[in-house]
């Protein structure tokens, strides 16, 4: 699996995220992978299952609570960016949240974090413009709700929530 970290999300985590006490994106981008070592590590404490190496999982961001975003290996294709994005939230929730880098771009377009999105799909950040910028520059979709991201990435994913529980001791 290609563990390079992508230009794009480079560039996507330099944009400046405010959570504005509360009235913001939750989201703490990190500038590389958790490394295989730290994704095993954590995989095992968050699941309670000790025969998991997480390996899988690119986890490339966390909320301000400890849930992490990653990355999540299943397609056949070495383009992580292709690849669909889960939240692992610090209190036991998991969920596919978007299909892809480009669906999950436009996630932040709508003012939502990945833990908005799990959490309430409902919710809007206020200040979203450098995130739409960066969406009509990198973006191949076109718009669509949080609540429509999200929805196709889990009807493509049905099973994503059922396996991870079913991993947990």
């Amino acid at each position: 699996m290609n563990r390079k970290f992508p230009d794009l999300l480079k560039l996507f985590h330099a944009i400046k995220i405010d959570y504005d006490d509360g009235n913001g994106i939750d989201f703490e981008p990190f500038d590389c992978f958790f490394t295989e070592t730290e994704t095993a590590d954590w995989i095992k404490a968050w699941t309670g299952n000790d025969t998991l190496n997480g390996h899988e999982y690119l986890i490339f961001g966390q909320d301000g609570s400890g849930g992490y975003v990653a990355f999540w290996h299943v397609r056949d294709t070495e383009d992580l960016l292709q690849q669909p994005i889960v939240f692992f939230g610090s209190e036991g929730t998991a969920g596919v949240i978007a299909q892809n880098f480009d669906s999950y771009i436009r996630l932040f377009a709508n003012g939502v974090g990945p833990y908005e999105a799990i959490e309430n799909p409902g919710y809007m950040a206020s200040n979203a413009e450098e995130f739409i910028a960066f969406a009509e520059a990198h973006s191949a979709s076109s718009k669509s709700s949080v609540a429509e991201i999200v929805e196709r990435a889990k009807a493509e994913f049905p099973y994503f929530e059922k396996n991870i529980d079913d991993l947990c001791k």
